[in-house]
């Protein structure tokens, strides 16, 4: 059975439910989310000295994702489910994609901001989303690597980048890049 989808307003007031692919074939408002999960990393100097650097968990999208496939975006990106609460719906998306459980984070995930964007596809269909962005952070001795498991469905590739050079890299190379990127980066680093 396919899902049904949050139909919102431009406020993020819920007006309907519809299934996720005439959602998208419709070109209809709906509620979505962005997870971004960083680490730190320490980096050694030939001084002696160290400091901690961040780095963001990116995923290539699976081939057959109906939009965006093989394209580089967020750690974890859905819908919430119609009835279902955005901090359900992150619970539940993030280990299902990435393997990471939102509790082995080190303050769970926190929504720091959302947008509005549209984006129209070759294919035919629209990501018209008002999207929810969500940062976690992994604790202090996890490299992430330990705990990643990708459901290949959702990521054929997961990394761990530097977030300067990921934000270079984007304006340097934006079709590699899922539409939603760039702003929710944005908002996920602020």
């Amino acid at each position: 059975m396919e899902d049904k989808l949050i139909i919102v307003n431009e406020q993020d007031i819920q007006t309907g439910s519809a299934g996720k692919m005439e959602t998208h074939e419709k070109a209809l408002l709906h509620r979505a989310f962005s997870i971004f999960i960083f680490r730190k990393i320490p980096v050694d100097y030939p001084d002696g000295s160290r400091s901690f650097h961040d780095q963001l968990l990116i995923q290539k999208r699976a081939a057959g994702k109906y939009h965006s496939a093989g394209l580089w975006a967020n750690s974890c990106c859905s819908h919430p489910r119609d009835g279902e609460s955005l901090e359900e719906a992150v619970s539940r998306r993030l280990p299902d994609e990435t393997g990471i459980d939102a509790d082995a984070l080190e303050s769970g995930l926190e929504e720091k901001g959302a947008f509005i964007y549209r984006a129209e596809f070759e294919n035919g269909l629209t990501e018209y989303e008002f999207d929810h962005v969500f940062v976690g952070r992994l604790p202090s001795g996890y490299t992430g690597e330990d705990i990643l498991d990708p459901n290949p469905d959702e990521a054929e590739e997961m990394i761990f980048a530097d977030v300067d050079m990921v934000m270079h890299d984007v304006l340097l190379n934006p079709a590699k890049y899922a539409a939603w990127f760039m702003p929710a980066l944005l908002i996920a680093t602020d």
